[in-house]
């Protein structure tokens, strides 16, 4: 299964690396969304388990999730960064070994880069529905990826 990064812009908003305090952060809200089922922090989120590009360790981290017919919609936005979410990146080394938890049900999905007219369709609809996304992409030259995660067939 191939999944092809875009390129970077070449600026955005500042945006914090990797590093202890960000995977802390991301650590800390993954077991705010287990411990309350989701209803605390992530009403409309999801956590995402891809595995690191270069350091092979599986990373969670929580995003606003867009439901989208039997799958989900997640935006790539790094708050308007010029680089990719590193989740994204691993995403795209790792596009076959990617999990979803949805409240308690964990489940294997299948990443799909959204591209040309379908990205622009979902794109009006994430920021009609979350606008905060609109200001995300006037901070940087960075078309933000939309990625459709579909719900693989258990088995």
């Amino acid at each position: 299964m191939a999944f092809e990064l875009p390129p970077n812009g070449s600026w955005g908003a500042w945006a914090p690396g990797g590093g202890l305090v960000l995977r802390g952060r991301a650590a800390i809200a993954a077991l705010l969304y287990r411990l309350t089922v989701g209803r605390l922090i992530g009403r409309s989120g999801l956590l995402l388990t891809t595995i690191g590009a270069r350091s092979g360790v599986r990373r969670t981290t929580l995003l606003r999730r867009f439901d989208d017919g039997d799958g989900w919609l997640v935006v790539a936005s790094a708050g308007g960064a010029a680089k990719h979410p590193n989740w994204l990146v691993n995403l795209s080394h790792h596009p076959d070994q990617v999990t979803v938890e949805l409240r308690r049900d964990r489940f294997k999905v299948r990443p799909e880069l959204l591209l040309a007219d379908e990205r622009a369709v979902a794109w009006a609809r994430i920021v009609a529905e979350a606008r905060q996304f609109a200001r995300y992409q006037q901070k940087t030259d960075r078309e933000i990826p939309v990625v459709r995660l579909s719900r693989e067939a258990s088995g």
